[in-house]
């Protein structure tokens, strides 16, 4: 085997580094050092395996692919320190609360007391990265703008992170590992803002653009690059409308497909791959899927153990979440993302409720 022993190797104008064709291994006790940039300087062509680091998310990642598209090395994992968390965040039971409860998402069993929001709301829209989790907008005795964030590896009381760009409560919300993303809701008449957070950052909400239309309780999910909300209210009546946006970017909400049945109040969360879409009023028990990097019309996957409305879910990437719900119930469901069938049961709430949020630390965003 042939071999080559270079200390320092750069292109002619000594602002990058040449590409090597071949090489099978490289060998040393030091370092070598990868492409580097922002998310928005990923390469426009790039082929399986390409390797950088990008400078937003502070991480390795790599090309899975045009389907899988870029996926973040995992330096740390969710998994170690207690396990990939879902929290829930605040709701009503029967006036708005303040609890924060988490669960561990690869185990069964009922969920503890995390902390409390910094104060009581309802329709609380919430995103998250792998350190921090995010509660967005809400109501009681009026529309809020607060934007609130706990630090999943700990427990305690949430910290005001900032403000939404327009106050509502029942938006949908998404991210990746960098940005938090908002979507419609009622302020009380029924919105089509979206505004984004840096997530490590805080501060207030910055505009993004606009949904299709209008609506008011949709239901977010994400992939490491694209964004979908799926269903809602559009006055007078629930819709099937599924949207999608590109993360890293800013700009209007694209048609992606339709949900199996029209229908507000559902929860939305996903693995990298697939999206689900959970519950809706009024009271359906229907569980729908997509795959987030096509577009195309969802497709049923199974139902809950009953049927809700004004739950929430979240993920990890092998299980779906879903917890509460009307009537103020306190019913965890999970399934297995990758699979399709009905739900079960995996454990109760702290405190039964409705209209509340809910995000993890490892969800397909991340």
């Amino acid at each position: 085997m042939s071999q080559i022993n270079v200390r320092n190797l750069s292109n002619e104008n000594e602002d990058g580094a040449p590409d090597i064709v071949g090489v099978s291994t490289f060998s040393a006790t030091s370092y070598f050092v990868p492409p580097v940039g922002t998310t928005a300087q990923r390469p426009d062509n790039p082929q399986d395996g390409d390797l950088r680091f990008n400078t937003d998310s502070a991480s390795l990642e790599y090309f899975r692919g045009d389907t899988l598209n870029w996926s973040q090395i995992e330096m740390t994992s969710p998994d170690l320190n207690g396990g990939a968390r879902g929290i829930f965040f605040a709701g009503q039971n029967p006036g708005e609360v303040d609890t924060i409860d988490y669960i561990t998402i690869s185990t069964l069993g009922n969920a503890t007391d995390f902390g409390n929001a910094t104060d009581t709301r309802d329709e609380v829209s919430c995103c998250a990265s792998r350190t921090r989790g995010v509660g967005g907008g809400g109501y009681d005795a009026g529309t809020d703008d607060k934007i609130d964030y706990v630090t999943f590896s700990s427990t305690g009381d949430a910290i005001d992170f900032g403000n939404l760009s327009v106050g509502r409560f029942g938006a949908g919300a998404l991210s990746d590992q960098t940005r938090g993303i908002w979507a419609g809701g009622g302020t009380p008449s029924q919105s089509d803002v979206i505004d984004y957070i840096t997530i490590a950052q805080s501060g207030n909400a910055v505009d993004f653009g606009n949904l299709i239309g209008a609506t008011y309780m949709p239901a977010g999910c994400s992939s490491s690059t694209r964004g979908v909300f799926g269903g809602g209210n559009t006055s007078p009546a629930a819709i099937n409308t599924i949207q999608y946006i590109t993360i890293s970017t800013t700009g209007n909400a694209a048609d992606f497909g339709d949900l199996t049945v029209a229908r507000s109040g559902l929860g939305g969360s996903s693995n990298s791959t697939r999206g689900l879409f959970w519950a809706g009023a009024s009271n359906t028990n229907h569980i729908d899927y997509i795959t987030i990097a096509t577009t195309g019309n969802a497709a049923d996957f199974g139902d809950l153990v009953a049927g809700t409305h004004e739950g929430a879910a979240c993920a990890s990437s092998t299980r779906g979440i879903y917890g509460g719900g009307n009537a103020n119930i306190n019913t965890i469901n999970y399934v297995t993302i990758l699979s399709t069938g009905n739900a079960v049961d995996f454990g109760d709430l702290t405190q039964a409720r409705k209209r509340l949020g809910s995000c993890s630390n490892a969800h397909g965003g991340l």
